[in-house]
């Protein structure tokens, strides 16, 4: 009996309020609004993202330890400016700030082998090199050919600093 009140009841309930309720009066002289295209529509006002840049710096101006443990340098060497490996690679970079600097990267640039950098003293580059370091201070990759920011990003949340920053951002305030 409690069952078949039940369906009874669930029945009623699921067909609705009843049709033969009036329909609400609107006054002649209220105009009703219009549908706009999507033209007319009006967009709500976004600021814009401000431009991000990513750091570079020149190898001779600038130590390894200036970073230890407050950004991963990509140091990128060459032996000439006008290296295409050199200056796809500095494209690359710069095409896709975002990423790198969400993963605080900055950029070390030394395309000057006469100057013998401390970064050249450190990493002893030949011709084109693209070097990734960590931030304390570990090569944790090496590259003869240019990469672009989507793989040296993909590389650097691989790296175990990294994993453990990305397991902290949930805890800091």
């Amino acid at each position: 009996m409690k069952l078949n009140f039940l369906l009874f009841a669930m029945a009623l309930a699921a067909m609705g309020p009843a049709r033969e309720a009036a329909v609400p009066s609107v006054a002649p002289d209220i105009p009703l609004p219009q549908p706009q295209s999507p033209e007319e529509v009006e967009a709500p006002a976004v600021p814009e993202a401000e431009a991000v840049a990513i750091t570079e710096y020149d190898a001779s101006s600038v130590l390894p330890e200036q970073f230890r443990w407050v950004a991963r340098p990509v140091v990128v060497f060459a032996d000439v400016p006008e290296d295409p490996a050199f200056r796809e690679q500095l494209e690359a970079l710069r095409s896709r700030p975002d990423a790198l600097v969400e993963r605080d990267v900055v950029v070390i640039t030394d395309a000057d082998p006469e100057a013998n950098s401390p970064w050249r003293q450190l990493l002893h580059p030949r011709g084109f090199s693209l070097v990734v370091m960590d931030k304390d201070g570990q090569v944790k990759l090496r590259k003869p050919l240019p990469w672009d920011a989507r793989e040296i990003s993909r590389a650097i949340d691989k790296f175990p600093l990294r994993r453990q920053e990305i397991g902290r951002a949930g805890v800091m305030p």
